[in-house]
């Protein structure tokens, strides 16, 4: 039986390796030795290739390794935490604490081209805001001191003040790999909007550009976050913020809004066409006959026998075209019947919804006070500073999203986002789901926050949507209660069992699995640990979920717990994987798990044991051979 390699499945997606292998399914020929011959590849690419000195690009200090740190593998784990979770066994939402970047690493096989949306309110470098200091060599390690989990002196979360020489240079390499990870999660109808102001927008935008294609960029949307006047600023009162967009490619379409009784009054039915109000598009084209000889032609008025020959301008539509609108009386000729150019009926009836803006008013998505005031509904105390309003994230929602959706926030704070999907869901009764990420960012000891107990950012974050699901539900009751009264007996037909309100909560944390590092000064400590390569602190749904997350399933899949010849064996995903992780492992338990590929016919069984589980080398040989014979080859030991 194959062991599983802590190097070799122990880490997330090798992106590098990844794209190595399309360039060699493109160019051949331009690898030798297993290496890119660079000269080899800019003669294949041609005109393409620009090696000049001196040509437009955006970069700064850092750029090259930031770019590394994307593509850098993570050795971490996420590791499940059902005390501090809503519904664990059922829901499919997932809140995980952590540093961001390792998170999108781990989550590069789960969820590579599921998400439909992804929200993020990043750090806006105004001076004062935190910084995520990513360490190259090992960002895990790097994480758990920042965040005092593993040295007693803990090493301080730092603050990019606008003095530092590199002080854009510090935003820009924080946020490059994390775009860079968020997009391969984004699905190809998919799209991303980003909230920032006026220090680093510009900025942003060069990166998106970069990232998602300039191609892509779909709207810079301002966001009236306030609508009174300050008069203690000394230039402008900012009223506005910029909400950047982005799809993932040509396939993203935005989604309409329902149309308004103002925009269906523009409609109108002067000559009482049976097919009911219509509004004129004017026949007349900007380009003119140099540029559209082929809209040049010339039209007779059916009432006045008049023909009008074009001089200065095109029309809109072909001869042909013409001719069809002209017999199906979609042509308008005024009041009287005797324009010389006619106007194109364009039907209420054919009417789609209408298109988003760039430009959201308070009235429309929320202010900064909406925020506020959406928070302190749930958690009375100020514990966070400037929350984006619930209503402007359902709007990002309704104009990219289906009712299935999947939407992520990485720079989650107080979980907004969270908030917005649960109520839509409460709303339409949709599907969709959440992932919230959000670092152990500490709470100021001074703070409002701190002092009603939440340590971390991360904390207000989990409580945040603890509270809204028992809003949900004592409102749920409510109505359920009222119905009651109301017509005693009835069903409970007020109850959606169908809705997700729940939350599974996991933290970012080292590997389960102890590498091989021999330590000659201990050499025997070091044998019994590579005997028994768990580590002691973590448990069997410590290690489950690592490999979920290894093997890239989805951490909200179903997980099954069976008893075979009295072990616990976990069944995932109707059998796409199983795991048995105790002790004591029999020829008995062998033949039950292999009986299972019969009984759950999944496409691939994988099947994983605990490799100090087996009584004996005896029984670990014959177990492969009982499991082949069924008709599993892919199992591993760890």
């Amino acid at each position: 039986m194959e062991k599983l390699d802590p190097k070799a499945d122990g880490a997330t997606t090798d992106i590098v390796g990844q794209n190595i292998e399309k360039l060699k399914a493109l160019f051949p020929d331009v690898f030798t030795e297993g290496r890119v011959d660079l000269d080899a590849l800019r003669e294949t690419l041609g005109e393409y290739a620009d090696d000049r000195q001196e040509r437009y690009s955006f970069t700064w200090n850092g750029k090259a390794r930031a770019r590394r740190i994307a593509q850098t593998p993570s050795t971490g784990t996420l590791r499940p935490c059902p005390e501090e979770s809503v519904n664990w066994d059922t829901t499919k939402n997932l809140f995980v604490e952590g540093d961001n970047m390792e998170v999108l690493k781990l989550f590069q096989k789960s969820y590579h081209k599921k998400v439909k949306m992804i929200y993020i309110d990043p750090p806006y470098n105004t001076g004062g805001d935190f910084i995520y200091p990513d360490d190259f060599r090992d960002n895990i390690k790097n994480y758990m001191e920042l965040t005092g989990q593993t040295d007693e002196e803990g090493r301080k979360l730092t603050v990019n003040a606008e003095t530092s020489g590199r002080y854009h240079t510090n935003w820009l390499n924080m946020m490059y790999p994390r775009l860079k990870l968020a997009r391969n999660l984004l699905r190809d109808d998919g799209a991303i909007f980003i909230s920032i102001d006026d220090h680093e927008a510009h900025n942003l935008r060069h990166v998106c550009n970069e990232i998602f294609g300039e191609e892509n960029f779909k709207a810079d949307i301002a966001w009236q976050k306030r609508y009174t006047r300050s008069n203690n600023t000394v230039d402008f009162t900012t009223v506005v913020e910029h909400l950047i967009v982005y799809a993932k490619s040509e396939a993203f379409m935005v989604n309409l809004l329902p149309r308004t009784e103002e925009a269906d009054a523009r409609y109108g039915n002067p000559d009482n066409d049976l097919r009911g109000p219509w509004k004129g598009a004017s026949f007349l084209n900007p380009a003119t006959p140099d540029q559209r000889p082929n809209l040049c032609y010339p039209i007779e008025n059916p009432n006045t026998k008049h023909v009008t020959e074009t001089t200065t301008h095109a029309w809109r539509r072909s001869r042909e075209e013409y001719e069809r609108l002209l017999a199906d009386n979609r042509l308008y000729w005024g009041s009287d019947g005797t324009q010389a150019v006619p106007s194109i009926k364009m039907f209420l009836s054919d009417a789609r919804g209408l298109t988003p803006v760039n430009f959201w008013p308070h009235d429309y998505a929320g202010n900064t006070d909406d925020g506020t005031r959406d928070l302190r509904a749930l958690i009375a105390e100020k514990v966070f500073d400037n929350p984006k309003p619930v209503l402007m994230i359902r709007r990002a929602i309704e104009h990219s999203c289906a009712a299935d959706s999947i939407i992520l926030d990485f720079f989650a704070g107080s979980c907004t986002a969270a908030q917005a999907v649960l109520e839509m869901n409460v709303e339409d009764g949709g599907t969709r789901r959440f992932l919230m990420v959000q670092i152990q960012e500490p709470c100021d000891k001074k703070s409002a926050a701190y002092k009603a107990g939440f340590k971390t950012i991360a904390d207000v974050g989990k409580e945040r949507i603890r509270r809204v699901i028992q809003k949900i539900e004592a409102d749920r009751d409510m109505k359920v209660a009222e119905a009651e009264l109301a017509l005693p007996g009835m069903d409970d037909e007020a109850h959606d069992h169908d809705l997700d309100l729940g939350v599974k909560v996991f933290k970012l944390d080292s590997s389960n699995i102890r590498p091989w590092d021999p330590d000659f000064e201990n050499l025997q400590e070091t044998l019994l640990n590579a005997v028994d390569n768990i580590k002691s602190d973590r448990s069997e749904g410590d290690v489950l979920y690592e490999l979920l997350v290894k093997y890239g399933l989805d951490l909200a899949v179903p997980i099954e717990e069976r008893k075979i010849d009295g072990k616990m064996v976990c069944i995932i995903g109707a059998g796409a994987l199983v795991v048995c992780l105790a002790d004591g492992v029999t020829l008995d338990l062998v033949e039950g798990i292999a009986a299972l590929k019969a009984e759950l016919a999944p496409e691939i069984m994988r099947v994983i044991f605990k490799d100090a589980g087996f009584k004996e080398d005896v029984v670990k040989t014959n177990a492969v051979q009982i499991l082949r014979q069924a008709g599993i080859e892919a199992m591993k030991s760890l």
